[in-house]
């Protein structure tokens, strides 16, 4: 019997990750990226991502986030070096005690009880261990051991390798130009190079680029931009790792979140929220004045010693919001031959090592835990946890 056969259009962490699990199952894998790989716009690159399964209370995506760090470790084990790094996930609120039913709190319980050993953050720890910090701004919190942070673009180029490697096709500058259908059957590809690529399936994994694709998802999706800050301290050393983990600083009202110092000592600082509405996948990607001054602004509110510090560069990232903040993994209902990949909402990437297993079973339409959570769907009330880093 005949190898089945699927064009994957997108090469980001959900493309990559269903063609490298697929590729192991024997399938014929076909990839299209519409640039280089990592393309430098996806939401999958850039030089970090948060890896954490603080969740609140959503009890799927925490234990999601529970088997993807494990994978994480498989990971770093296999490759040249670790592109994961378990440095801890700092989360903090400015409130006295953390406020109850909040994302703090909820994520503090649920951990908890699943025997997580997570450190409570009072105002005098956090300015003991976390020096950096304005600890009069900040009451309570947590800090989780089990988290961390991925070399997000590395990540990409070495899932790429891999794939290619186990006999993926990957084909690099060939932009979506639309399907090939027979009647209401996707049967295929054409790519704006003109080639033609035919397969028994097809899955769009374009992040960002879904709703304009795919317009019948924009009730669903949305696509939104987010200004991203990589700041240079002259000295690095208060924000490296063993004192400046990943950090949540009273995210569901302040929207910020960052990471300590990397390789090149750069420190970024980023924003997540509703962001701004992307209409033009052509449009420019800026970050403005404004985005800048407001995130110097909570610097010296929140790290003044990190507030005047030299930008290295800025990032407007675009997400694929969905509406209520969970993944759409499903075939089209009215396209045969189509599944689609998309509503990463900002918090995907996290899930990259189990994202294969999860994306394969939904084409091979085998069950595969929570993943009804993912079916298509009208849009529904959001999840303010599960939209968060």
């Amino acid at each position: 019997m005949a190898a089945r056969s699927i064009v994957i259009v997108g090469a980001g962490a959900f493309g990559l990750a269903a063609a490298l699990e697929l590729a192991h199952r024997g399938w014929r894998v076909t990839v299209l990226e519409q640039g280089a790989v990592p393309h430098p716009d996806a939401a999958s690159t850039d030089i970090s991502k948060v890896v954490r399964m603080d969740y609140g209370s959503d009890a799927l995506y925490t234990e999601m986030a529970r088997r993807a760090i494990a994978g994480w470790e498989t990971w770093n084990a296999q490759w040249e070096r670790p592109l994961f790094h378990r440095d801890g996930f700092l989360i903090l609120t400015r409130e006295a005690e953390m406020p109850a039913g909040g994302f703090e709190q909820a994520s503090f319980a649920l951990l908890t009880n699943r025997g997580m050993p997570l450190q409570r953050i009072r105002r005098a720890d956090l300015a003991q261990r976390f020096p950096a910090w304005n600890a009069a701004r900040y009451g309570d919190g947590y800090f989780n051991p089990n988290a961390g942070w991925a070399e997000s673009g590395a990540v990409v180029t070495m899932l790429a390798r891999r794939c290619c490697r186990q006999g993926v096709s990957l084909h690099e500058q060939a932009p979506f130009a639309g399907f090939l259908e027979r009647g209401s059957t996707v049967c295929g590809v054409r790519d704006k190079q003109g080639g033609e690529h035919r397969a028994d399936c097809v899955l769009l994994a374009v992040g960002a680029w879904t709703p304009f694709l795919l317009p019948e998802l924009r009730p669903l999706l949305r696509t939104t931009g987010h200004a991203v800050l990589h700041f240079r301290p002259e000295d690095p050393r208060p924000f490296s790792a063993s004192n400046f983990p990943v950090w949540a600083a009273d995210i569901a009202r302040t929207g910020r979140y960052g990471f300590p110092a990397n390789a090149d000592n750069i420190v970024k600082v980023a924003k997540h929220g509703a962001g701004l509405e992307i209409h033009d996948p052509a449009q420019p990607r800026s970050v403005t004045e404004a985005d800048i001054a407001d995130g110097r602004q909570f610097l010296h509110e929140s790290l003044p010693a990190l507030a005047d510090a030299p930008l290295a560069g800025t990032r407007q990232c675009w997400y694929g919001d969905s509406t209520d903040g969970d993944f759409l993994i499903d075939h089209h209902p009215g396209r045969r031959g189509l599944v689609v990949a998309g509503g990463d909402s900002g918090h995907g990437f996290k899930f990259a090592p189990i994202l294969g297993a999860l994306l394969a079973d939904v084409i091979e339409r085998k069950p595969h835990p929570g993943a009804e959570r993912f079916l298509w769907r009208n849009p529904r009330a959001g999840r303010e946890e599960a939209r968060h880093i």
